[in-house]
């Protein structure tokens, strides 16, 4: 991910100006590096290296998730709404 993007996204999910470090941000930029790690594997099937790194950031979205969910649940429903996580 470039720091562009990086910026967009931030730019994009941010709570208030200057906002880099709230849970829609945090996830949001996991989430884009989750999508891009996971269209890594379908080439690289035998990187089990990065693999776990993969895991450790779907982990950390998870708790960041549901820690969302138990703060304030509107806004959990509007950021898996608009990063399409769940169904």
């Amino acid at each position: 991910m470039t720091k562009e993007e990086k910026q967009a996204i931030i730019k994009e999910y941010a709570t208030h100006e200057g906002d880099c470090g709230s849970p829609e941000v945090q996830v949001a930029i996991l989430t884009k590096r989750i999508n891009e790690l996971t269209e890594h594997f379908k080439v690289h099937k035998h990187d089990y290296h990065s693999y776990r790194g993969l895991m450790k950031m779907v982990g950390r979205r998870k708790n960041l998730l549901s820690y969302l969910q138990k703060e304030d649940y509107n806004r959990y429903k509007t950021l898996i709404g608009r990063l399409g996580l769940r169904k």
